[in-house]
């Protein structure tokens, strides 16, 4: 019988909010707890190492890391989702958390039951905010499409078929080189094609591709 149940790595350094979340993620049929751990050097690789598909963050070691560990973790395997708990209702913290890439967002006043069902539906693809933080958020993406050129709030910036395959690549941080050997093209024309895209888009380097691109992604 396949094993169809969530596996779940936990980062927090109070050591009774670990234990307590566990022993409740445990009793839960869908989840499996495969790493428990505070912050600590090296941590973002073993917990890609685990194989966990979410990761939990308290909000102390979201702050102290100053949410570069959610980042860390999805430049290595950008298919983990990352929950945040035990938050503050600051919308800076927030908007800061959701810009790192989590998808999940749980008030410190958050109950057991919208603890699970938020890891539950991070787990399925969903996004998870609270409702008093919903505003803030529209408000942000609104602000940041005010500064965009219009030919750039498109979904292709006009880029050719090439030029699109590229745009994840450079997104998930691959050099030029590596680039290359993902398409089978030489790296001399990775890097015409990288020019093309930063001219299109009006982008000064490869982040601010990256950041419109994620800018894009929010009303997709």
């Amino acid at each position: 019988m396949v094993d169809a149940s969530t596996s779940i790595f936990m980062v927090a350094g109070n050591r009774l909010l670990r234990e307590t979340l566990t022993r409740m993620l445990k009793k839960k049929g869908d989840f499996t707890v495969v790493g428990v751990s505070p912050s600590v050097p090296g941590i973002s690789a073993t917990i890609v190492t685990s194989g966990a598909e979410v990761v939990i963050v308290d909000g102390v070691t979201a702050r102290l890391s100053e949410c570069s560990l959610i980042s860390e973790v999805l430049a290595l395997d950008p298919q983990v989702k990352v929950v945040l708990i035990d938050m503050d209702n600051d919308p800076s913290v927030f908007l800061e958390c959701v810009g790192a890439g989590a998808l999940g967002y749980v008030l410190k006043d958050a109950s057991a039951a919208e603890v699970v069902s938020a890891v539950r539906a991070v787990s399925e693809g969903q996004a998870v905010c609270p409702a008093e933080l919903c505003l803030c958020l529209f408000r942000a993406v609104k602000e940041k499409r005010r500064h965009l050129p219009s030919a750039q709030v498109k979904l292709e910036f006009g880029l050719t078929r090439r030029q699109q395959q590229l745009v994840p690549l450079i997104v998930q941080g691959l050099t030029n080189k590596e680039i290359a050997s993902h398409l089978n093209i030489s790296e001399q024309t990775v890097k015409n094609h990288i020019h093309s895209i930063l001219r299109r888009t009006g982008a000064t380097d490869r982040l601010q591709v990256t950041d419109l691109t994620r800018v894009w992604g929010a009303f997709q």
